[in-house]
């Protein structure tokens, strides 16, 4: 596997200054997050190219509204309006303070809302957080704002009702997620935010936040989510709409890895509830199949071969999902990984 290079980062973050964290599609832009990905795989010569054919969907940073402050941000908080002002705001408190501080003591204020952006904001904020963990510039940091903002001004909570956690690790506990069923679930809305929705209305879903113990290693729950996702990736990625669905249910998770040695123990066992919470909200939304066994018969033994197929792809989600399950892969060698990002790429190839 090529060691990672990142050389080219912080010219392309200079060059995504004016853009905002949405395409002008609506979308979320992808590309900071790509880029991040594709050093950490050493495929900086790669970055560029990519880049060029991205760009056209990027979209200028939203208009200010007014000046958020420790006493006020709370009412900001979910608003997608003011992406901007939470923008400003991380970014003074990253000109002030240590990057990990102000990391540790956002990422428990934003758990419950992990859910933001269909989890990019918590993704965008972990590319970043390992960026910066390799050198801290100031483009890193103007990321690192960049991925907080968007997680606090999208910020989602799930419905939860709270209880003694189960003894259980995600693996077991996924028995106990139910779906929606489909003589009450909506067909595919406009976006998943809307999708996910339904849930307000799905007592069962309420109980699974706790359904999970994450007091052990928080490492050893992270491999056991993502692994577990990475099966009901398999299961139920039937068509491109519940492909990019559960791959999120996968990096979103994930995302709190490159995190973890930077929070505080109480931050990382609380974000690791929430993130259990937000796969298995994908899971009860947008499952169709509860048999998790299924992994591809092929083979896959390189894996640099897979993320080249990635990039070839050009698909935004194939290339962070395919470095996602080799990352958790080269932790945990479950077969499921390399199978998941095989069939994401090949759902998701633009020819």
């Amino acid at each position: 596997m090529n060691p990672a290079d990142y050389s080219a980062l912080d010219e392309a973050l200079e060059i995504m200054t004016p853009n905002g964290p949405e395409l002008n599609n609506g979308f979320s832009n992808h590309a900071p997050m790509c880029i991040e990905a594709m050093c950490a795989m050493g495929r900086q010569n790669s970055v560029m190219p990519w880049f060029e054919r991205y760009r056209h969907w990027l979209a200028p940073r939203p208009s200010r509204v007014a000046r958020l402050t420790e006493e006020n941000w709370r009412a900001a908080l979910g608003d997608v309006r003011r992406v901007e002002d939470w923008f400003e705001y991380f970014r003074n408190e990253l000109e002030d303070r240590p990057w990990n501080a102000v990391l540790d003591e956002w990422a428990i204020r934003l758990a419950p809302g992990i859910m933001a952006a269909a989890t990019h904001g918590v993704i965008r904020t972990g590319h970043a957080t390992r960026a910066i963990a390799i050198e801290d510039t100031a483009a890193r940091r103007r990321e690192l704002a960049d991925g907080l903002a968007y997680w606090a001004a999208d910020y989602l909570p799930l419905p939860a009702d709270r209880h003694a956690p189960a003894r259980a690790m995600p693996s077991e506990a996924i028995a106990r997620v139910q779906m929606i069923p489909a003589e009450i679930r909506h067909g595919n809305f406009g976006s998943f935010t809307d999708s996910l929705a339904q849930l307000d209305s799905f007592a069962p879903f309420k109980d699974i936040l706790d359904a999970v113990d994450t007091s052990g290693s928080v490492s050893a729950f992270v491999s056991d989510l993502t692994a577990t996702f990475a099966r009901v990736f398999l299961a139920n990625a039937r068509d491109v709409y519940t492909t990019i669905a559960f791959v999120h249910a996968v990096t979103g998770p994930s995302a709190l890895r490159p995190m973890l040695p930077h929070l505080d123990e109480q931050t990382a066992h609380v974000a690791l509830g929430y993130a259990w919470q937000a796969a298995a909200a994908m899971y009860a939304t947008f499952g169709s199949s509860a048999d998790l066994r299924r992994v591809d018969d092929a083979k896959i033994r390189d894996v640099d071969e897979l993320f080249d197929r990635a990039i070839a792809s050009g698909d935004e989600h194939a290339i962070k999902f395919t470095e996602v399950s080799i990352r958790e892969y080269a932790l945990n060698p479950d077969p499921a990984f390399l199978a998941a990002a095989q069939h994401a790429t090949r759902m998701l190839s633009r020819g």
